[in-house]
């Protein structure tokens, strides 16, 4: 069964193995650099004494006597203050006259096979194999007073003496390289356990998911999230973000910039004053769009680790607000019919108890026959069960208010155009007879009636709106269906409807005419086409 490790135990193995390798190729070069170095060291030794020896006149008179006794107590003293292994004293011939370790060895042959150049007057260092083992020696040649040769001094270094020498320097080197290897591994242990705390314990592959998620995630949200360091710089940005405040650039190109090269905000929210606590849904405007943004800082272990911003448009937020009160509007109307529908109940409840059946079978009569031929109107003209209840909700909301909702014998809706789907229809629709009905409800009783006109019959949906309002005022005639402008008087819940019908018509690449309905009023006319053209991109609303 494989073993898995974990990453702490993978890096703290890694580290040691490199350090160990490391220190032992450094310990190598080291030795192999002190080894040289002690060569050349006590082979320069061996030469200055050698050559020192060989100038002791004293000495050159006993060798040119060829007195092996004189020799012997002259070097004697000089044996007693040298380092050396040994010193040999040879004649014009390499035959032994001295030996400090081997007096037996007078008139033996100095081997080494090194003498020649020695015997011709030159000074040599080398590493021979001698009467005692091998030495890294140095020879000198003894000259008289002509200059001639006549002996040989040579001081060597054994290399098992060498080899001591070695062995302690090799030994401090381990002991070294030991002490750095514990104290490697300390530091191993604890870096590894250390990446491993700012890891959260997490291992590479864990981590590198989760980056793969939080981008993914990121990358999901609707709404713009930019995350910023201390020095507010930028430290991740999403598409929505990019998207929202029209920036082009790549977000590998917006990362490390300062925020406030990027968004100019108003008011200004990134603040130092603002930035000492969070905020949520604060209305602001990023690079001239207005947005609900908010603020939370990064805290880790109580250090501030830099903010999170969310934002989103705030458009949005009131076109919501408006389909949620077109849904209002949708109950309001279930609530008229119910009321209709209670009091019509009661009446007939009432006839029945007081046993007036002829009064009653006429006012279900009476009060049948009007709905009933609207309800086989808008049920035989209109294929959507959804629109027909929108018609009917509204027909009856308005006849409450006193105005008549009357439907062009022309209607007739088969089928929906594909770019426009059921409710964006419902909408157009809806909020074209609100603005129609009050728009009529402000000119003086008695109301005239709301027309409609929906019609397929051609390559095109046709939907018209006529009323007899107080129509429209020529300073808002040019933004009628900008967000936020109304002709009513009460502003705080108006001024999306129209837009959210201008909208749904461009997506679907329609056009909208507003005309004036004489003697006074407004006509609101919509085209949508059921095969959309590249060459109609270029419809007006």
């Amino acid at each position: 069964m494989r073993v898995k490790l974990s990453f702490q135990i993978k890096l703290f193995l890694c580290l040691v193995a490199f350090s160990c390798l490391l220190l032992t190729l450094i310990g190598a070069y080291t030795y192999h650099q002190l080894d040289a170095q002690l060569h050349r060291d006590l082979g320069a030794r061996a030469q200055v004494q050698a050559r020192e020896i060989a100038l002791i006149p004293s000495l050159v008179s006993a060798v040119e006597k060829n007195d092996p006794g004189q020799i012997a107590a002259l070097m004697k003293k000089i044996r007693a203050s040298s380092d050396a292994s040994y010193i040999v004293i040879g004649d014009n011939r390499a035959r032994h006259l001295y030996h400090s370790e081997y007096a037996n060895r007078f008139g033996t042959p100095m081997v080494g096979g090194d003498n020649k150049e020695v015997l011709e007057g030159k000074s040599i260092i080398s590493i021979r194999k001698g009467g005692i083992g091998i030495s890294l020696r140095s020879k000198a040649p003894i000259l008289d007073e002509n200059n001639h040769v006549i002996g040989i001094v040579s001081v060597g270094y054994l290399k098992s003496h060498i080899d001591n020498l070695n062995a302690r320097t090799l030994t401090q080197i381990v002991g070294s390289i030991v002490l750095l290897l514990i104290a490697l591994f300390i530091f191993s242990w604890l870096l590894s356990k250390n990446l491993k705390r700012q890891m959260f314990w997490l291992e590479p592959k864990e981590i590198a998911l989760l980056v793969r998620q939080q981008k993914a995630l990121l990358e999901a949200i609707y709404e713009g999230v930019i995350a910023v360091d201390p020095q507010l710089r930028i430290i991740t940005i999403n598409h929505a973000a990019r998207e929202l405040l029209d920036l082009r650039q790549p977000a590998s190109t917006l990362m490390g910039r300062e925020i406030g090269e990027v968004i100019q905000s108003q008011p200004d929210f990134f603040g130092a004053s603002q930035l000492r606590h969070d905020t949520h849904d604060e209305v602001c405007r990023f690079n001239h769009v207005r947005v609900i943004a908010s603020r939370v800082r990064i805290m880790q272990e109580d250090v501030l680790q830099g903010w999170v911003i969310s934002f989103r448009d705030k458009n949005d937020i009131n076109t919501l607000s408006s389909q949620l009160s077109q849904v209002k509007r949708y109950a309001d109307n279930l609530r008229i019919m119910r009321h209709e529908q209670l009091n019509w109940t009661a009446t007939l409840a009432g006839l029945l108890h007081m046993q007036r059946y002829d009064e009653a079978i006429r006012y279900v009569e009476a009060q049948s026959e009007g709905a009933q031929e609207i309800l086989d109107f808008i049920s035989q003209r209109f294929s959507s069960a959804a629109l027909c209840g929108l018609l009917l909700g509204k027909y009856s909301s308005a006849k409450e208010k006193g105005v008549e909702l009357r439907f062009d014998p022309a209607c007739q809706l088969r089928q929906i155009p594909a770019a426009l789907n059921e409710t964006e229809l419902m909408s157009i629709i809806g909020n074209l007879l609100d603005n129609a009905v009050e728009a009529t409800l402000h000119c003086d009783a008695p109301h005239e009636a709301v027309e409609l006109y929906i019609s397929d019959s051609s390559d095109e949906l046709v939907i018209e709106v006529a009323d007899r309002g107080t129509g429209i005022a020529a300073e808002v005639r040019d933004t009628l269906f900008e967000q936020g402008v109304t002709t009513k008087d009460d502003k705080g819940d108006h001024g999306i409807g129209l837009h959210l019908v201008a909208s749904h018509v461009a997506q679907a690449h329609g056009s909208i005419e507003v005309s004036d309905n004489d003697p006074h009023g407004a006509i609101f006319s919509l085209f949508i086409p059921y095969e959309f053209r590249a060459a109609s991109n270029n419809a007006e609303v």
